[in-house]
Parts: structure tokens; C-alpha cells; sequence
């Protein structure tokens, strides 16, 4: 930690002073978490899942029809061979209303409920996985601008120090103390210097791009950020046991488990009997041809259906979904995997960027003491030009080392909290409203009509 706090103080001299103060990377990530367009498609992807709760249990509630019917009818009847035909006209007309119950169905009612609970938490878990990807995204695009806005900055004053350079050695050149090969010398590192300038400035622009594109605006004033060592575990194992039983994927896909496990029994629930009751309610008038008649009739009819055979049809979908099970347990398999590997590599790079720091601290002050002296030994004639150009050349380099360490070190703590499945909004405790995805999910699962979503839609 006191080598970090030396690095922050560096690295508040080495960005901007435009840039060092205002928006820091909290309220960027908040600004993210609220309006990132892919946070807030899956989102409603969640609550689209949540409907599939009602809609399961659909199957197992009354459903209610009403008809009615009307027309007109010309009817001649004849009761024997002498008297004539008889001519009446009708208007029959029925109302009525059926009601069907399924009572039991191989337990698909309760299998397809609990079907869609698992389908809806595996969203959930995937709308997790978003907003760490968000987050680290955002986190990312933050540093880089910090990034290279200080290379930026290096090369800028880079130039500066490289033009004083020029003119001096012009002048010695033209009082006989230098010669024609030292001013090309100074010429041709003012020239790679603006390369690396235009370069530094092209990339800036791409960061500045992607931050807009992941945070929703332009970056200014963005202040130095510290890595997320409060969130980091104290070692491997840890990190790599709490990924296991957190990292959203993982438990994406285990949700996902579940669904295929309760599909294979919505499978066979298909040969088993079905049990269901329908009742119906009617009333009619000009009832059989009797002009003014009319008639109630109402009816209560249980009923009992056995699968015989199907062609077939309920054992391979039994089948098929027996191996969508096995495939799904491989994915968790492969995914814990993935994400063990995603949790070493991030350690990895946390030690080596915390490591990379303090040598890069030690080269530029080394480089920083070797430039003064190359630049007094050079006033005695004891270093030419091009020493006191290579030197500065070294700072220039390590002192860019040391920014990308600063970069990489915060970037790789986001990495691996993210790995760990714990980089959320309110982990970091952002100034930012926390998405509750089971507000939404308790205002429809118990729906039984309604064609507008809770939030007016």
C-alpha cells in the first residue's frame, strides 16, 4: 500500500491538470450501471423471463370460453299425407358459456412452473454476468483514457524538451561546438517524437470512442483511480473457491441444469393419463323448431385420457431432452473451468502490474538523476548529443512504463474481482439505484389478467 501511495502521487503528476479532478471512476461506473443500453436490454430479458412464471401456471388454471350463435330458419312440416304442409319460421339463438379444468397431467403443470423459476433465475444470473462485464468495461475505458492521456501528455512535453534541445545544439553548431551530425541527431528525435505523438494522440481519440460508447458520455476532467484491492481475496485459493460458487455463468448454467432436469420429466409427463373436467352452461331460443321455445342446459363432465401410442412422438423428446441435460452438466463443467483459468491469469497480471510498478518508480527515478548528469557531462564536452537524446529517450519510456503499470494494476483488480463473480454496483457502492429484479418478479407471478407490463407498458 505505500508503494501504491506513491504511485497515486505520481500519477496525479503525470495526467493533466484538466483531467485531474472531477468524475472519478465510481461516478463513471454509475452512469454506466444506470443508462449502458446492453445492461438495460437484458434487463427486460429478466422480466421477460419472469412472465414465463404465470404462463406456467396457466396450464393449471380454468380456462373460460363463451359462444353465441344466431340465424334464422324456414321450416315446412308435413304430420301425414292430407293435411298440407306447414311453414314456420325460427330465429334460434344460443348463449353459453364452457369452463375446463385440467385436474392432473403427468405433473407437467407443477414441473413446468418450477421449469420456468430455473429459467428465470438463469437470467438473472445472466443479467449479473452483463453488469460485471459493464462494469469492467467501463473500468477499462476509464483507465485507458487516464492512460493515454498521460502518454499523451509525456510525448506533448516530450516534444518541448526535444525542440529546446534542437536549438541548442543549432546554436553550438553554429559557434563550431557541435557539428552537422549532432543537429541531424537532435533532428531525427524531434521527428520520431511527433510520430509517437500523433500516434498517442490517434489512440486517445479510440479511447474516447469506447468510453462514450460504455459509460454514454464524454470523458472530462476524469480523475486518478485506485485499484479494487478491498474486493480483491487475500489469496489464489480464495479467489478461486469464491469464483466456483459465485461467478455468475457458473451459476447461469447450474440454473440451466435445473431447467433441463425438469424438462425431462415435462417429457415423460406426456405418458402418463391426463385428468380434466369441463362444465357448460347454455341457454336457447326457437329451440328445435318450436317457435318461442326456449331451453337451459347445463352439463359437468369429467374426463380421463391414457396415451396409447403417438407414433413415438413422447419417448424421443424424453430422450432429446436426457441429452440436453448431459450437455448442459458439461457446459458447467467447462465453464468452471474457463473461469478458474480467467481467475489465475487475472492474479497473475495483479501480481506482475503491483510488481511492475515499483521497478518502474525505481527506472524512472534512476533515469531522471541519469539525464541530469548525462546533460552536465555534455556541457563539459565529457557526452555528446546523442547520449543526452538516448537518455532522455529512457525517461520518456520509463516513465510510459510506469503509467501502463498504473493502468494495468487497476484494470487487472476489476479483472479479478469480476472473475470472482463479485464486481457489481453494490459491491462498489455506487451513488446509483440498485436494480432489483424481484420487484418486477413479484408483481407478475401471481397475474391472472392484464395485457400492461408494471411500468405502464
Amino acid at each position: 500500500m505505500s508503494h501504491w501511495r506513491l504511485v497515486l502521487g505520481l500519477s496525479v503528476i503525470l495526467v493533466p491538470a484538466s483531467l485531474a479532478r472531477a468524475e472519478t471512476i465510481s461516478s463513471a461506473l454509475a452512469r454506466a450501471y444506470l443508462n449502458n443500453p446492453d445492461l438495460n436490454s437484458q434487463r427486460a430479458a429478466v422480466r421477460a423471463a419472469d412472465e414465463g412464471i404465470p404462463l406456467a401456471k396457466a396450464a393449471g388454471r380454468p380456462t373460460v370460453s363463451g359462444a353465441l350463435s344466431a340465424g334464422a330458419q324456414n321450416n315446412l312440416t308435413k304430420t301425414n299425407s292430407v293435411l298440407p304442409f306447414t311453414k314456420t319460421n325460427t330465429f334460434p339463438r344460443t348463449i353459453g358459456v364452457t369452463v375446463n379444468q385440467t385436474l392432473w397431467n403427468g405433473n407437467r403443470i407443477g414441473n413446468g412452473i418450477s421449469q420456468a423459476e430455473s429459467k428465470m433465475l438463469a437470467a438473472r444470473e445472466t443479467m449479473r454476468n452483463d453488469e460485471q462485464v459493464v462494469l469492467l468495461n467501463g473500468a477499462t475505458q476509464y483507465m485507458n483514457v487516464l492512460r493515454d492521456s498521460a502518454i499523451l501528455n509525456l510525448d506533448t512535453n516530450n516534444i518541448k524538451v526535444l525542440q529546446q534541445q534542437l536549438r541548442q545544439t543549432t546554436d553550438q553548431f553554429k559557434v563550431g561546438q557541435l557539428t552537422q551530425t549532432d543537429v541531424a541527431q537532435a533532428q531525427s528525435s524531434l521527428a520520431q517524437a511527433r510520430t509517437t505523438f500523433f500516434v498517442a494522440q490517434s489512440n486517445l481519440e479510440a479511447d474516447i470512442a469506447n468510453y462514450r460508447a460504455v459509460i454514454g458520455t464524454q470523458p472530462r476532467k476524469l480523475a486518478p483511480a485506485k485499484p479494487l484491492l478491498q474486493l480483491v481475496p487475500h489469496t489464489l485459493g480464495q479467489a478461486i473457491a469464491q469464483s466456483q460458487a459465485e461467478n455468475p455463468l457458473i451459476q447461469a448454467l447450474l440454473h440451466g441444469v435445473d431447467a433441463a432436469a425438469l424438462q425431462v420429466k415435462i417429457a415423460e409427463g406426456a405418458l402418463y393419463p391426463t385428468v380434466s373436467v369441463a362444465g357448460s352452461l347454455s341457454h336457447s331460443w326457437d329451440f328445435q323448431t318450436f317457435p318461442g321455445s326456449q331451453a337451459n342446459t347445463a352439463s359437468i363432465v369429467g374426463q380421463i385420457t391414457v396415451p396409447i401410442y403417438d407414433g413415438g412422438s413422447a419417448e424421443a423428446s424424453t430422450r432429446g431432452a436426457k441429452e440436453t441435460l448431459a450437455q448442459q452438466r458439461l457446459q458447467v463443467d467447462l465453464q468452471r473451468v474457463n473461469v478458474r483459468a480467467a481467475v489465475i491469469t487475472a492474479w497473475g497480471q495483479v501480481t506482475s502490474a503491483r510488481e511492475a510498478i515499483v521497478s518502474s518508480i525505481a527506472a524512472v527515478k534512476a533515469a531522471e538523476t541519469a539525464l541530469r548528469g548525462v546533460r552536465e557531462e555534455a556541457k563539459v564536452g565529457q557526452r555528446t548529443t546523442l547520449d543526452v537524446l538516448n537518455a532522455q529517450q529512457v525517461l520518456l519510456n520509463a516513465r510510459v512504463a510506469l503509467v501502463s503499470a498504473q493502468h494495468d494494476y487497476v484494470v487487472a483488480t476489476y479483472s479479478l474481482v469480476a472473475a470472482t463473480g463479485r464486481l457489481s454496483a453494490a459491491n462498489l457502492h455506487l451513488h446509483a439505484p440498485i436494480y432489483d429484479a424481484k420487484v418486477h418478479y413479484r408483481q407478475v407471478k401471481d397475474k391472472w389478467t392484464g395485457l400492461r407490463t408494471p411500468d405502464g407498458r
